[in-house]
């Protein structure tokens, strides 16, 4: 028995630290990173690891992506020249984060008129996501520690999670990129520190149904003491961020 124990221990600890290699990166998201259209944004692309990252999540041409908090839309534009033509990026503020956001959300609308046609803006309550169609991707960068804040209305992380899995087709992916908290604090410094237990982000999200598919490790930083707010100068912009990919089974 005690054999068996330990060998069930064992495999529990393989399952929670999958480690998924770095994709190689598709020769469509290498030309989508390098689209013209990016050139204010590329001083950030080594930085934020932006071409591993969009591999990881397996974006490809023809899906339907959204972008969930998109801030300025640099995800967008990548997402929006990989699906090309046949695909969309919808990219959706929850109404709460929109009225505290600079710039103005509104302003992602211009991106359809400047070489990202198949790109649309949802303004929407958080807890209410919903998307016009089944999507293959749902993706959302250093914003899921934001929902059970007081600004976004205390929102259960739970509510976006089960909606998210509605909202994608089967075998659809959710990938969620956040800034790490010290392990066992859970949610406690979602609105102070900025951060987020990843543990407690894994456990949230495959309760709503999904399977975790593994993290990449492509924004880890053991220089971060996971202590200090995101904002500070000393860390800001090279906070340890996880990346892990959830996917709804088929």
């Amino acid at each position: 028995m005690r054999t068996l124990l330990l060998a069930a221990c064992a495999a529990a600890s393989l399952a929670a630290a999958v480690v998924v290699a770095a994709p190689a990166i598709p020769a469509y998201v290498a030309a989508a990173v390098s689209d013209k259209g990016r050139d204010d944004d590329r001083d950030a692309d080594a930085r934020r690891h932006i071409a591993e990252v969009i591999a990881f999540s397996g974006v490809k041409p023809g899906d339907k992506v959204v972008d969930l908090i998109p801030g300025s839309g640099y995800f967008t534009k990548v997402f929006s020249k990989i699906v090309g033509e046949k695909g969309h990026v919808y990219m959706i503020w929850p109404n709460e984060y929109a009225k505290e956001a600079q710039p103005d959300p509104i302003k992602n609308q211009g991106l359809a008129r400047t070489g990202y046609p198949n790109t649309s803006v949802i303004l929407q309550p958080g807890a209410e996501f919903s998307t016009p169609e089944p999507v293959d991707l749902v993706f959302t960068v250093q914003n899921y520690h934001d929902y059970p804040d007081k600004f976004m209305g205390k929102i259960d992380p739970m509510v976006l999670n089960r909606e998210v899995f509605k909202a994608l087709k089967p075998g659809g992916v959710f990938l969620v990129v956040d800034h790490t908290a010290e392990a066992g604090s859970a949610m406690r410094d979602t609105d102070t520190l900025h951060r987020i237990d990843p543990a407690t982000v894994k456990q949230q999200v495959t309760a709503a149904g999904f399977v975790f598919v593994g993290e990449s490790t492509a924004l880890k930083n053991p220089g971060d003491d996971l202590k200090k707010i995101v904002f500070d100068k000393a860390i800001r912009g090279h906070t340890d961020q996880f990346i892990y990919k959830f996917r709804k089974p088929k």
